[in-house]
This record gives structure tokens, C-alpha cells and sequence, in this order.
């Protein structure tokens, strides 16, 4: 298994655990807060400073979410046509 095949196992995983059965569509906002916290926990832990947790998620993570949805939209537009 290639790293990015292991990375895209850890993430559905991780999905899974923040989703914990719960209905996606009926149950967003409770989903959401889980991933906020998940999200907060993981970036205190790799940087043990709110400040650069803070921009650890300003600077690279919303970007490369951003990234990844373009992607992911681009894709689903040729699909489409």
C-alpha cells in the first residue's frame, strides 16, 4: 500500500469515527462540532500553542481543504458533462 492510499485509509477512518453512525444529513451540526473539536484537539497536540495552532489552521489547513474541494468539484464537473 502506497502512502497516499494509507493516508486515504487514515482519513476514511477518522470520517468514520467523527461520524459515529450518526445520520449525516439529520445530524450535520452535532457531526460538525465533533470535527471542530477533532480539529482543535489534533492541532494542540502537534503544536502545544493555541497561537500557532491558530495559524497552523489559518495559514495551511483551510487552504488545503479549500484545495481539495476545488479538486474534488472540478472532477465532479467532467463526470457530469
Amino acid at each position: 500500500m502506497t502512502e497516499a492510499e494509507k493516508d486515504i485509509a487514515r482519513s476514511v477512518a477518522a470520517v468514520k469515527a467523527v461520524f459515529d453512525g450518526r445520520d449525516p444529513h439529520r445530524q450535520s451540526s452535532a457531526i460538525l462540532v465533533t470535527l471542530e473539536h477533532a480539529v482543535a484537539a489534533a492541532l494542540l497536540m502537534m503544536f502545544n500553542n493555541p497561537s500557532m495552532a491558530a495559524g497552523m489552521l489559518n495559514e495551511g489547513l483551510l487552504q488545503g481543504i479549500e484545495s481539495r474541494l476545488a479538486i474534488y468539484a472540478s472532477k465532479a464537473k467532467e463526470v457530469s458533462r
